[in-house]
């Protein structure tokens, strides 16, 4: 077989446990014995903040989640695709918010709820937005009076700059306003239909009325 179609049959594997894009020594320690052991050519960090182990077979795939302790890869409803997030007031100097607090929160409310297309989650701890926050489906920035909500955003290949839901936001109201939007979104979109392209098409009025505010205009 030659070199060209071997390469045809590799793949790659987006691994659970860098939530939000952290580490542990441990883990980083189980990988690379992973990788020496499988004859595994370069791991991938991901613009989500995931590792993808490059380069191996699909057989080769489940020994190594078996290895890593799960059975198989991760099997979840169409929803959160991911969530992203920066190092926050705990670790930057110019953050204003817990951003990988929120992150943990948000994983937990809605990580299992199935959605009608994939949904990316981006949390910035401050106004400067390393997230992206205004180009994510859920985006939420950190300023010092609280957090500001972003919904209906996409940086992909038809982008769109989310509208600002509510603003000076504690961490529980942006969980129970996340809460309205996606009900509202999970209600009302197509199959497949990103939050940017249901946002377009939508009367922004009824999901202002729906979600009980009176948000920012659209850009």
């Amino acid at each position: 077989m030659s070199e060209k179609k071997m390469s045809r049959n590799k793949t790659y594997n987006v691994l659970p446990g860098t939530r939000m894009g952290l580490l542990t020594t441990e883990y980083l320690e189980k990988l690379t014995e992973i990788a020496r052991e499988h004859n595994i050519p370069f791991f991938k960090i991901t613009s989500a903040q995931r590792l993808a182990i490059v380069g191996h077979t699909p057989e080769t795939a489940e020994k190594i989640w078996q290895e890593l302790g799960q059975k198989t890869g991760p099997k979840k409803p169409v929803g959160i695709h991911y969530i992203q997030a920066c190092p926050g007031i705990k670790w930057c100097k110019y953050g204003r918010q817990d951003s990988l607090g929120l992150g943990e929160k948000l994983e937990k409310a809605f990580s299992a709820l199935s959605l009608p297309a994939k949904t990316k989650v981006g949390i910035s701890g401050c106004p400067l937005n390393c997230c992206e926050s205004y180009v994510r489906d859920i985006g939420v920035f950190g300023k010092k009076n609280g957090w500001t909500l972003v919904f209906g955003g996409n940086g992909g290949g038809c982008p769109r700059i989310g509208d600002i839901v509510a603003e000076n936001l504690s961490d529980e109201e942006v969980i129970k306003m996340v809460g309205k939007c996606l009900d509202y979104y999970r209600n009302n979109a197509r199959p497949m239909e990103r939050t940017a392209r249901f946002m377009r098409r939508s009367r922004i009025d009824a999901f202002w009325d729906y979600i009980g505010v009176r948000g920012k205009s659209r850009y």
